[in-house]
């Protein structure tokens, strides 16, 4: 009867060894990389922000449709690594700190194993390593289940709020008029004298009648100047005649 409870005995503490170490190893993994996801989403936050600091900077030097689409993009885009921030600090206290919590447990659990094989009282030991078996699986359970949660709580909401930034952000980029920044451009390489390229474009886009009635009043205005000069000469020519005919009765 003892010898069987011994057995039972040194089977539970094994037991509790081998979930203890495997919880040890596999949370221990899962802490490091789920840390190091926090430092790459920390770090292309950095690097969003300084793309934000460089379409601000070029947006300054460009045409005024084309300077105001980009800033209103680079404003969006910044209020997006706001919620990346709180992305990386609830990701680190909902998720790797309490993985991290499990290096303790994991000690006082094996410490607590070195004890039940310690004890004389076998029987008493048998049951006490039964329940904390029980206890040990449940917490974990639940615990693993709060930290996937968690994450994908977290991260649904982040990139729940980047589908709206982004369509906002998509908006005002197709709002940029480029019929206007390029006339804008294109006057720019004349002088202020010079007519400006729409001037040019709505005068070569007048309907033919607008165009037969422009050159009938240029061709009037040319034919009216033309009959006063001959009019003209035609006294000349005139008084020419009286004066050379005076001249001969003298």
């Amino acid at each position: 009867m003892l010898r069987r409870t011994l057995e039972s005995r040194d089977a539970q503490t094994r037991q509790l060894q081998d979930a203890v170490t495997n919880v040890e190893k596999h949370f221990g993994e899962l802490c490091q990389i789920f840390a190091a996801y926090v430092r790459k989403t920390a770090r292309l936050r950095d690097k969003a922000d300084l793309l934000v600091n460089e379409i601000n900077m070029y947006a300054s030097t460009e045409t005024p449709n084309l300077k105001q689409g980009l800033k209103n993009f680079a404003d969006e885009f910044a209020k997006l690594q706001d919620y990346r921030q709180a992305e990386v600090e609830r990701l680190e206290a909902k998720v790797v700190e309490p993985l991290k919590a499990y290096g303790a447990i994991v000690k006082l659990k094996r410490a607590e194993a070195e004890l039940h094989i310690a004890s004389t009282d076998v029987t008493r030991t048998t049951r006490h390593l039964e329940e904390t078996i029980d206890n040990f699986e449940k917490q974990k359970i639940k615990d693993i289940k709060n930290v996937f949660s968690e994450f994908i709580t977290i991260e649904m909401l982040f990139h729940g709020k980047a589908l709206e930034v982004y369509t906002a952000a998509y908006q005002n980029i197709q709002k940029i008029d480029e019929d206007e920044d390029l006339e804008v451009f294109r006057n720019s390489l004349y002088p202020l004298d010079y007519p400006s390229r729409l001037d040019i474009v709505k005068a070569n886009s007048k309907s033919p009648l607008q165009r037969s009635l422009s050159a009938k009043g240029v061709s009037g205005t040319g034919q009216v100047s033309t009959c006063r000069l001959r009019k003209d000469q035609h006294v000349e020519d005139e008084e020419d005649d009286e004066a050379d005919f005076t001249e001969e009765e003298n």
